[in-house]
């Protein structure tokens, strides 16, 4: 089983799952259709009302983005 998905996210998405990472980073208001996305893609779920990373979450912000890696080299 390859668990090795490359999701297209955009820069919206990258940034609310690099806020995630470190709770005490999290700034008061994040946009809810980004996070309703990530929610539908599995990478963030609610606590509460707080959302968090899942661990497909944290799996696909460590591994990043081939599309990331384009954008540096640009």
């Amino acid at each position: 089983m390859n668990d090795e998905i490359d999701y297209d996210l955009t820069p919206d998405q990258w940034e609310v799952l690099k806020n995630l990472r470190n709770s005490a980073s999290r700034p008061q208001r994040m946009n809810r259709f980004t996070i309703q996305g990530l929610i539908a893609l599995g990478l963030v779920t609610i606590n509460g009302d707080v959302p968090v990373l899942t661990s497909s979450g944290r799996k696909v912000l460590v591994r990043g983005s081939s599309c990331l890696l384009l954008d540096l080299a640009a």
